[in-house]
């Protein structure tokens, strides 16, 4: 049983309390902090009639980073404190789990990521897309080759926020998210395609805030990229497409080709087999973020137990986190859109 405190009661952490309580006797919680009496107080009255509410609720939020009671941290503040506070866990020798993205400029994210390894500590980031059974059958048949040699690959993410989503104070803004759509929302599913496809070089990318909204960041990027052994990709990622569609990345090879459209896959093979994966866990696509299964961050979390049990990297480490968000940083590096 790994002991944890969970800091940041906000939005985020209704999947990650169902989460937790799924995982049964694999995690004690030790503290649930957040600053604010009013998130202290919402999520105490949120926990009410379930195991959660046996959870302790504190303000003191140094306390459950530092507690000598405490193996490790689930961060879920904001991406403008990732770097502060963890930090302070990491220092007081506690493994790290922080949701997406490591921190809201590229720069602290190499920090954070330094300071884990200097540390000698794991350090897991929420990117639960990649935990989905589809997911995690695809990524089996690209490690064993079995589409042959990559030959192009592209990656949609059609989503929907409303407008009353980016009035939310500090939603959207370089100051507390560090971008938009890339970094706040399609995070999940580039991160995803990058694992797939080894994207890592951009060619040429547009990134703009459309008519839809009014917000200080983009709700719209593409990007034109290059994947391993220098096969040709495509991105296109938005929060702009009402109502909100399934993200899609399809992959050619020479033996054959995939298809992953929210939480299904399909594969065809030249030679005339199929394959195909249905797997809980999409939704969150369009106007209400939250709308999909926890079971992924169940899955999430469990790896990254096992990792702090066990001394092996979490499958969503803070190095897979870092060149996604690389990636992120070079495509609007390409276009207008400021970065922090």
């Amino acid at each position: 049983m790994v002991r944890l405190s969970v800091v940041g009661l906000g939005m985020a952490v209704k999947p990650h309390a169902s989460a937790l309580l799924n995982l049964g006797g694999e995690v004690e919680i030790v503290h649930a902090a957040a600053r604010s009496e009013a998130r202290t107080a919402a999520f105490a009255a949120s926990a009410a009639g379930t195991a959660a509410a046996a959870w302790p609720v504190t303000r003191d939020v140094t306390r459950a980073l530092t507690d000598p009671a405490v193996e490790a941290v689930l961060l879920l503040t904001p991406p403008d404190t990732h770097l502060a506070l963890g930090r302070v866990a990491l220092e007081a020798g506690k493994h790290l789990l922080v949701e997406k993205p490591l921190d809201r400029t590229l720069a602290n994210a190499e920090a954070l990521v330094a300071a884990a390894h200097n540390a000698r500590l794991t350090l897991g980031v929420v990117l639960q897309h990649r935990f989905r059974d589809a997911a995690l059958r695809l990524a089996a048949l690209m490690e064993d080759g079995a589409l042959g040699r990559l030959t192009f690959a592209t990656c949609s993410v059609p989503w929907w926020r409303p407008q009353s989503y980016y009035d939310e104070p500090g939603r959207g803004t370089l100051a507390r998210d560090g971008g938009g759509v890339l970094i706040t929302q399609a995070i999940h599913v580039v991160d995803l395609f990058r694992a797939l496809t080894g994207a890592c070089d951009v060619v040429a990318a547009d990134a703009l805030t459309t008519p839809a909204h009014r917000m200080e960041t983009e709700d719209y990027a593409a990007a034109l990229l290059r994947l391993k052994d220098g096969a040709p990709g495509t991105l296109m990622t938005t929060t702009a497409f009402y109502p909100g569609a399934d993200e899609r990345i399809e992959i050619a090879g020479t033996e054959g080709s995939a298809t992953l459209s929210g939480d299904h896959l399909e594969v065809r093979w030249l030679d005339g087999r199929t394959e195909t994966v249905a797997s809980a866990g999409s939704g969150g696509t369009g106007a209400d973020p939250m709308a999909f299964s926890s079971e992924p961050h169940r899955r999430v979390i469990a790896d990254f137990l096992e990792a702090v049990r066990t001394g092996r990297p979490p499958r969503a480490s803070g190095d897979d986190a870092l060149a996604t968000q690389r990636l992120i940083h070079a495509i609007l590096a390409r276009t207008d859109v400021p970065t922090p």
